[in-house]
């Protein structure tokens, strides 16, 4: 089911109860400000989640909210968890899903890394 965008942020959400470690995860990476894990579902063989640890419902969110160390590290940690799993070189996909046009299932801001085959077009026709 499709969740908005904006609006306040819900700290029971499944992210937020992984984030305080009450749902486990295959966590990849942590630092300060994300924590990256696989997705429970994949769509490819590499797919990764990585998600701010501060309380953001999108990135429409998390842009206007967060510090700038905050958008500096998440960003830097996205590129991490692609070269941990080798995948400059072939390729990757980042999605980030806003609102519920896009399908955005869980209301804490996230960033899917797929890869590890080719993954076809954007948007089926």
């Amino acid at each position: 089911m499709a969740v908005s965008g904006i609006g306040k942020y819900d700290p029971e959400n499944i992210f937020a109860k992984i984030l305080r470690g009450e749902i486990p995860c295959k966590k990849v990476f942590e630092n300060d400000y994300v924590l990256a894990f696989h997705d429970i579902a994949p769509k490819a063989p590499v797919h990764v989640l990585v998600i701010p640890k501060g309380p953001y419902v999108s990135f429409a969110d998390f842009t206007q909210r967060a510090s700038d160390k905050e958008i500096v590290g998440f960003n830097k940690a996205v590129g991490d968890v692609a070269r941990m799993f080798r995948l400059d070189e072939p390729g990757y996909r980042m999605i980030g899903n806003v609102g519920q046009d896009s399908g955005q299932e869980v209301p804490h801001f996230h960033v899917h890394i797929l890869g590890g085959r080719p993954l076809g077009p954007m948007l089926a026709e």
